[in-house]
């Protein structure tokens, strides 16, 4: 290539970088501000954010925690449901446990999706003035971690364990529990599991236990979201808090029910997905019609 070619072709290639960076820097970026200033799409490009008393209480796209500084639950608000995005609902570390249906088996500092949800539910329950037994769920020990076994022993042609010789309840470590979920699987005495010890080599079983195939606490309220950042919960989970909620604020349970239809959505499009609630907005509907009283 001679040097008249190379100059056509720099040439070439900088009035193109020239114009992109015009089209694609300045001009594409411009006119995205431009339409994102238009009535009705300017709050959202803002981040759909949400003011109470002339100040930025949150988003209404975001979800938040309404706990106290020790963590627990505000008793005059309603709670979201549970989030993994850092130490909860950060924007910065958005994302899910990545934990599946195949997350059973605790470890060490790791408690397992399973035992997660059994924990979260006797947790809601307690938070919502019922009795334990509203917090059980299938596949859950009394204590609220999973349900499960090791069980140790010869294999048949198709894997299963024939004749077990030893049966661990993997979930429940001796030094806090003082005796395993289940007494007896299929004649051998059920172990509690010693801490630190590894008992995948034995076939783990879930026992599905006594619980209702429709618990009373809610599914939302005891699993994250994709992304950790939910800023709704179902109507069902909405429901359980209400008597909690009209306690604290010392108002009927139809005054707070009324507000919560007033701030549920339906499914979109009419048939996507479920009704659900905006907890923040329905927060600030309470405090602005029924500031809750101290003493």
């Amino acid at each position: 290539m001679n040097i008249g070619n190379l100059i056509r072709v720099h040439s070439a290639a900088l009035r193109a970088l020239l114009v992109l960076t015009v089209i694609t820097g300045l001009a594409y970026p411009v006119l995205v501000w431009a339409i994102a200033q238009l009535p009705g799409l300017k709050d959202k490009a803002e981040g759909s954010l949400v003011t109470a008393g002339g100040k930025v209480v949150g988003s209404s796209l975001i979800g938040q925690l309404f706990t106290d500084a020790k963590g627990n639950a505000l008793p005059q608000y309603f709670q979201s449901r549970p989030s993994g995005a850092g130490t909860g609902y950060d924007p910065m570390a958005s994302g899910a446990s990545n934990l599946g249906p195949e997350s059973i088996l605790d470890a060490t500092g790791k408690p397992s999706l399973l035992t997660q949800v059994c924990t979260r539910s006797y947790a809601v329950a307690e938070t919502e003035g019922l009795d334990r037994a509203a917090g059980a769920r299938p596949f859950c020990t009394a204590d609220g971690v999973g349900a499960v076994l090791s069980v140790i022993g010869p294999r048949d042609a198709t894997g299963n364990v024939a004749h077990p010789t030893k049966v661990v309840s993997v979930n429940q470590p001796c030094a806090t529990t003082k005796a395993p979920f289940l007494a007896t699987y299929e004649g051998v005495r059920v172990e509690c599991a010693t801490d630190g010890a590894d008992y995948t080599a034995g076939q783990i079983v879930a026992i599905r236990g006594a619980a209702a195939a429709d618990p009373q606490v809610p599914a939302d309220a005891v699993t994250a979201s994709g992304s950790g950042l939910d800023p709704d919960i179902s109507a069902d989970y909405a429901d359980l808090q209400v008597k909690r909620v009209a306690t604290a604020r010392h108002i009927s349970a139809d005054q707070v029910r009324a507000l919560v239809r007033d701030n549920t959505t339906g499914r979109a499009l009419g048939f996507m997905g479920e009704p659900r609630v905006n907890v923040l907005q329905l927060n600030l509907a309470l405090d602005q019609k029924y500031p809750a009283r101290i003493g």
